[in-house]
C-alpha cells in the first residue's frame, strides 16, 4: 500500500480508529502522518485532496460559504483539490471558472429538493431530514467516479449532510462546523404542535447521526472550543478538534470602503435573511429594542428576506435584500448589532464588523466562542442592548475607539492562515 486512499472494490467495514491521547491536533493527526510518510516513500509528489461540500464554496457571501471558501483556498496551497458540491441557488451554477483558481477539478450539481419532500423521505426512511434533503443519486455517482479516477491523500467533508457520500472504508476528516442536533433541540423548545414533534425527532436523529459519523471520521472539526466541548459531551467522540473561523482583514478594511449614505445614526444587522436565527433576531430587535432607541434607524442587510422580515420595513427600518457590497453598510453603521437568540459556533457577522472597526453589541449567544478581549459589548436582554447602544451613540469618539480596538483584535487573533494551519496535520499532509 502507498498510503493513499482509493475507492473500495467491495464493501468493507470501517477501519478501526485509534483514539487520540488528548484533544490536541497533534494526537488526532498522528495516524495521518504515518500515511503521508508512506506516500513520500513512493515519490507520489503533489497531494490530491477530495473536498465534498453541501454548498458551492464561492462566493463567500453567507456564513457557511465563508468558512468553506477559505478552507478551499487554504487547501489549494497544499495540493490538487477535487471539489464535488451542490448548488441550491441557480446563480451558483456558473462559478466553475472562479473555482478553477483553486481546484484541479470541479463538479457542481443542482439541488432542487424542497423541505416538504425531504421530510416525507426522512419519515419514510427513518433518517434525518437534513440527510434526505441532500440525498442525490447524481452526487453519489459523481463521488464514486471521483474515487475511481485517482487515489487521494486526503478526504475532507464539509457539513454533516455530505458524510453519506463517503464509503465505509475511506478515511476522512469531518467538518461539522456546528452541532446541528443541539440547534434543532433549541428549535423544538420554541415550536408548538406537530412542528415541535418534528424538531425533536430531527434533533434525536441528528444526535445519533453525528455519533455515527464521528465514530467513522479520523477527526471531527467544530468551529469553536465551546462547540467542540459540547460535541464531545453529547457524542462521546474523542477525536474532536476546534478549528475557528477567521476573517480576511485585508478585504474587511474600512480604509478602502465608502459608506452608503443614510440619514441619522444607523444600527446595522447583516446576515442571510431566510435563516431562522437571523429572522428571529431582527424581529426581536425591532420589537423590543429599537422603540427604546428613538434617535436611530435600523438596517437589515442581507439576501433573501422573508415576508416576516419585509413586514418590518418602516420609516425607521430598512430591509435591503441582497447588496453589492456589505462592507459599505457596515462602514455606515454607528453600531452593528448581533442580537441572536440562538447561535452556534463563531458568528462571521461579528468578526466582519470587528474587522471593519465598528462598535458591536452582541447577544451572549452571538458572542460565545469569540475571543474578543472586551472589544465588543455583550448584552443579555433588551435592556442591556438599549443601554449599550445608547451609550455608544452618545459618545462617537469612544465608539470609534471601541471599533479600532476590535479591528486590532481581529488582526492579532483571527487571520485565516493562522486559524487553518492545523488542517494540514489533521489531514495527514504535513
Amino acid at each position: 500500500m502507498d498510503g493513499r486512499w482509493r475507492a473500495p472494490t467491495r464493501c468493507q467495514p470501517a477501519q478501526p480508529q485509534i483514539p487520540a491521547e488528548d484533544r490536541g491536533v497533534a494526537e488526532v493527526a498522528g495516524r495521518g502522518r504515518q500515511s503521508r510518510r508512506a506516500v513520500h516513500r513512493e515519490g507520489a509528489g503533489v497531494s490530491d485532496i477530495l473536498f465534498l461540500a453541501h454548498r458551492v464554496p464561492y462566493p463567500p457571501d453567507r456564513g457557511d460559504k465563508v468558512r468553506s471558501h477559505h478552507v478551499l483556498r487554504h487547501f489549494s496551497g497544499l495540493g490538487r483539490v477535487h471539489l464535488a458540491t451542490f448548488a441550491d441557488d441557480p446563480r451558483d451554477m456558473g462559478h466553475e471558472a472562479a473555482l478553477g483558481q483553486w481546484c484541479a477539478s470541479v463538479r457542481v450539481l443542482r439541488r432542487t429538493k424542497g423541505n416538504a419532500l425531504a421530510a416525507i423521505e426522512a419519515l419514510a426512511g427513518g433518517r434525518t431530514v437534513s440527510e434526505a434533503a441532500f440525498d442525490s443519486a447524481a452526487m453519489r455517482g459523481a463521488v464514486a467516479e471521483l474515487l475511481a479516477e485517482r487515489r487521494y491523500d486526503a478526504v475532507y467533508v464539509y457539513s454533516g449532510q455530505m458524510a453519506q457520500y463517503v464509503p465505509a472504508d475511506v478515511p476522512f476528516v469531518m467538518d461539522f462546523v456546528d452541532m446541528d442536533s443541539a440547534k434543532f433541540a433549541a428549535y423544538a423548545d420554541d415550536a408548538h404542535g406537530p412542528m415541535r414533534w418534528m424538531m425533536r425527532r430531527e434533533a434525536s436523529k441528528l444526535a445519533a447521526f453525528e455519533r455515527d459519523v464521528a465514530g467513522r471520521a479520523r477527526a471531527s472539526l467544530l468551529v469553536s472550543e465551546a462547540e467542540a466541548d459540547l460535541f464531545r459531551r453529547m457524542s462521546g467522540a474523542e477525536r474532536v478538534v476546534a478549528i475557528e473561523n477567521g476573517i480576511d482583514t485585508g478585504f474587511f478594511d474600512p480604509a478602502g470602503v465608502v459608506p452608503v449614505e443614510q440619514a441619522g445614526p444607523l444600527i446595522v444587522f447583516t446576515g442571510q435573511m431566510d435563516y431562522r436565527p437571523n429572522i428571529d433576531a431582527v424581529r426581536w430587535f425591532a420589537g423590543e429594542v429599537l422603540p427604546l432607541v428613538p434617535e436611530a434607524r435600523f438596517a437589515i442587510v442581507g439576501r433573501s428576506p422573508t415576508a416576516a422580515v419585509r413586514a418590518l420595513e418602516s420609516e425607521r427600518v430598512v430591509v435591503t435584500g441582497e447588496v453589492a457590497d456589505v462592507r459599505e453598510w457596515i462602514a455606515a453603521a454607528a453600531v452593528v448589532v448581533a442580537p441572536l437568540l440562538l447561535a452556534r459556533g463563531i458568528q462571521n457577522k461579528v468578526l466582519e464588523a470587528m474587522a471593519m472597526a465598528r462598535p458591536v453589541v452582541a447577544s451572549t449567544a452571538a458572542a460565545e466562542g469569540i475571543d474578543h478581549r472586551g472589544t465588543i459589548r455583550v448584552a443579555s436582554d433588551a435592556a442591556g442592548f438599549v443601554r449599550e447602544i445608547r451609550e455608544l451613540l452618545s459618545d462617537p469618539v469612544a465608539a470609534d475607539a471601541v471599533g479600532r480596538a476590535a479591528r486590532a483584535r481581529t488582526i492579532e487573533r483571527y487571520g485565516w492562515d493562522a486559524r487553518l494551519a492545523p488542517l494540514a496535520e489533521l489531514l495527514g499532509l504535513a
